[in-house]
């Protein structure tokens, strides 16, 4: 088998390239970050919210209610685990525009 050595990779990234290219896609292929900016920004505060919500129903709900507390408390705590993963995904992308952001020159 034989052995590839590694390539740098030309774009700011956390990793890097680890093998040379050898697909078909081309050499200035970018992630939408807009798109998952957008849908992180909205996914968010409705995770947050919907976490709140489900919560304060598990809360009030009664011994012989259905869904039952612990289905609520689930919810919530998935709405939760979105949450977290959304806005950690907010800032892995706001982290990679900033660093790939051409540097301003000051205007004198």
């Amino acid at each position: 088998m034989a052995t590839r050595k590694p390539v740098p990779r030309s774009r700011s990234g956390f990793i890097g390239r680890r093998w040379e290219r050898t697909g078909t896609e081309p050499l200035t292929a970018r992630s939408a970050l807009g798109l998952r900016l957008l849908l992180s920004a909205l996914f968010t505060p409705l995770f947050v919210a919907a976490a709140v919500l489900f919560a304060a129903w598990s809360a009030r709900s009664g011994p012989g209610s259905s869904p039952t507390s612990s289905q609520w408390a689930g919810l919530a705590g998935l709405c939760a685990a979105l949450a977290v993963f959304s806005a950690t995904d907010l800032i892995i992308i706001l982290r990679r525009r900033r660093r790939e952001r051409p540097a301003r020159r000051s205007a004198r």
